[in-house]
């Protein structure tokens, strides 16, 4: 499967329009009302998940009017499977990185009410996913792959991923620095070889809701699990108050993930060269 403008409009109605058409355009036009729409989730779950919706929307019509392309990265026919495949690879990441890490904490019963708290935070992490995920993968990494090839969008995705993070509550340069890996890297290359966004949301959203399930902060920010979880190892085991994100373990796992998606996308033909000349 090629990455190549396969899809993109071959009309391009004069130097506005071929202005428009910039990668660095599109997406700083993009980022603009993306991220205007995700402010919505600062209103809570529901108004969270209304965002995401807005986003979806905002992403499709700055791709189409703006870039002038099509959009078979966010086509609804695959956005079940998709979002399920990427689910299963969630729960994977969390699941063995909880695995190896068991004996570093202690784990007691939430006296909260399940229903509440599974659909509360489902509604969270739903709605941080489709709309990081628009703009993360969706908009920056797409735009900056023209310009520079796949391999330098994935590095500077990952690393503003990370940098991102560094002013949520207990974030250290560390904490930061694994965030690029486990989760810029890991997501950036999920959709590499997916070439799907809702393949990348499904990782994102099962990931933030089973650690946030299990009691433990998500990216620093604590809330309410079913599970009430406290370190009892070293920081760098644990992740401290940051949470399970700021330890060494789920980033040596996220690689060991990331790297075979890699090297399918590669097989696949969609990773982008670094000669590729931006249109």
């Amino acid at each position: 499967m090629s990455t190549e403008s396969e899809s993109d409009t071959e009309v391009r109605p004069g130097p506005a329009g071929r202005l428009l058409r910039r990668p660095v355009v599109w997406m700083l036009v993009g980022l603009a009302g993306v991220g205007a729409a995700s402010i919505l989730s600062l209103g809570g779950p529901v108004l969270g998940l209304v965002g995401a919706a807005v986003a979806v929307v905002v992403y499709r019509l700055v791709m189409r009017h703006v870039a002038g392309r099509d959009t078979p990265e966010i086509t609804g026919r695959t956005a079940v499977p998709e979002l399920l495949f990427g689910a299963v690879f969630g729960i994977l990441f969390i699941g063995v990185s909880i695995l190896a890490l068991l004996t570093e904490f202690s784990f007691s019963r939430s006296t909260g009410d399940p229903v509440t708290i599974v659909a509360g935070m489902a509604a969270t992490s739903l709605g941080a996913a489709v709309t990081e995920e628009l703009l993360f993968r969706g908009l920056a990494l797409q735009a900056l792959e023209r310009m520079a090839g796949s391999g330098v969008a994935l590095a500077v995705t990952a690393l503003l991923f990370g940098l991102l993070h560094l002013a949520n509550p207990a974030a250290t340069p560390w904490s930061s620095l694994a965030i690029a890996v486990e989760a810029g890297v890991l997501l950036g290359a999920a959709f590499l070889w997916r070439r799907s966004i809702w393949f990348a949301v499904g990782l994102h959203f099962a990931w933030n809701t089973a650690v946030g399930l299990l009691g433990i902060p998500v990216s620093g920010h604590a809330a309410e699990g079913l599970l009430v979880t406290r370190p009892t190892g070293p920081a760098l085991l644990t992740g401290g108050a940051f949470g399970l994100e700021a330890s060494i373990v789920p980033v040596v796992v996220s690689l060991l993930i990331a790297v075979p998606m890699l090297l399918a996308a590669a097989r696949r033909g969609h990773l982008v060269p670094l000669r590729r000349r931006a249109h």
